[in-house]
């Protein structure tokens, strides 16, 4: 009779191989609810990105067109020209002017910028060839009908009600410098005179547009009031006046500022 035993150790070895088999082939569970929530999320993400790349792109794209609009406005219509002009002391009057043509013919140059659509002119006066005249910058602003005077000489702002009788509307003052460069009107203008007083200062001059605002910003800013609508100013007075001589129709203007 043969006996037949078994090693222990052996035995071991084996049941493990077959456990180890054994998990191979029995697959890990898995909640297919969470594999459907993460799926969910994944792209709820995918979404919110794409949302914020396109409100982006659009920022940018905006933004750029601002930009571009920005800088066509700030460089707008830009002449450089003069207009001739007889030495005479002339005073508006009703927008009725004599003149005398035998007088000494001057020249008078500046620098204009026309923005049609925001119904704006700049005007820009260099240091005059004359003494008694002082560079400014100007700006008309229809919109807002104010005009604003810019003295150069003495970094100081003036602001008045627009004179619409005076300054021509940017439409027909574009049309009057195109001719003027092309040389099909060459004008030979006369001077005329208005006188402007001081009346009291400007504080908050955000107030006055974006435009006079950009002009004045930081620097001492006043009204002006026509002299000869003051009660009980006299001409003989004695007054600190400064003056600037543009144009911005068919004649040439003098400003004369004067501060009491």
């Amino acid at each position: 009779m043969v006996k037949v035993s078994f090693n222990s150790a052996l035995g071991q070895k084996d049941a493990k191989k077959e456990e180890e088999k054994n998990e191979v082939l029995i697959p890990e569970y898995t909640d297919v609810e969470d594999g459907v929530r993460v799926r969910q999320q994944s792209r709820a993400w995918c979404w919110c990105m794409c949302l914020g790349l396109a409100i982006m792109l659009s920022g940018v794209v905006v933004g750029g067109a601002y930009l571009y609009r920005y800088l066509m406005l700030q460089e707008g219509m830009v002449f450089r020209c003069g207009v001739g002009y007889y030495e005479e002391d002339y005073m508006i009057q009703d927008e009725e002017v004599e003149v005398d043509l035998s007088s000494q013919l001057r020249q008078l140059e500046e620098s204009i910028r026309v923005l049609e659509d925001e119904e704006v002119e700049l005007i820009s006066v260099p240091v005059p060839e004359f003494a008694d005249s002082d560079p400014a910058d100007i700006v008309h602003d229809f919109s807002r009908k104010l005009t604003a005077y810019l003295d150069l000489s003495l970094n100081k702002c003036y602001v008045i009600p627009l004179n619409t009788s005076i300054v021509m509307p940017p439409k027909d003052f574009v049309e009057l410098l195109v001719n003027i460069k092309a040389g099909t009107y060459l004008p030979q203008s006369y001077l005329v005179h208005e006188e402007m007083m001081v009346t009291q200062r400007v504080d908050n001059v955000d107030q006055l547009g974006y435009f006079i605002y950009s002009l004045c910003r930081g620097k001492d800013t006043y009204r002006l009031q026509r002299r000869d609508t003051i009660l009980g100013m006299q001409k003989r007075e004695a007054l600190n006046c400064h003056k600037i001589r543009h144009f911005e129709s068919t004649f040439v203007v003098e400003t004369q500022i004067c501060e009491p």
